[in-house]
């Protein structure tokens, strides 16, 4: 399996601008600039996008994980925030609220610990990752 994307760029750094399309056209041509990445301009940015894509996977690891021990949870919201600073991705902090039925608190720690270290994106980043939870 391979995803792609596109990046198209003009101009300088601070006063150009481009957009990024996927292909399955969730983004298409979505903009993003120096004022979207560095300040709070309008549009993406490539820190936002990972941020995501760790919340999004990680969520479907432990959706997974979860699974594999004979639970179906009700709801998991993630939020991530990626800390960017001095052109580096320094930690991406995981902050979950599961609702699961019938799991313990020791188990369920288990589990998210393992669908945070196994996870894709966990995987690809190299850089400090945290999690916090709540479980109800």
């Amino acid at each position: 399996m391979k995803r792609t994307a596109t990046a198209v760029w003009q101009g300088s750094v601070k006063e150009g601008s481009g957009h990024l399309t996927t292909k399955s056209t969730v983004l298409e041509h979505t903009s993003y600039s120096y004022n979207s990445r560095f300040e709070n301009g309008k549009g993406t940015n490539p820190e936002e996008l990972i941020a995501a894509a760790h919340s999004g996977c990680f969520t479907m690891a432990l959706s997974a994980k979860l699974g594999e021990a004979g639970y179906t949870a009700t709801e998991l919201q993630t939020d991530c925030s990626v800390d960017f600073q001095d052109q580096t991705i320094k930690e991406s902090h995981l902050k979950v609220k599961a609702r699961v039925d019938g799991i313990e608190k020791d188990e369920f720690d288990k589990i998210i610990n393992d669908a945070k270290v196994n996870c894709p994106i966990s995987k690809v980043l190299d850089t400090n990752i945290t999690l916090e939870y709540t479980l109800n």
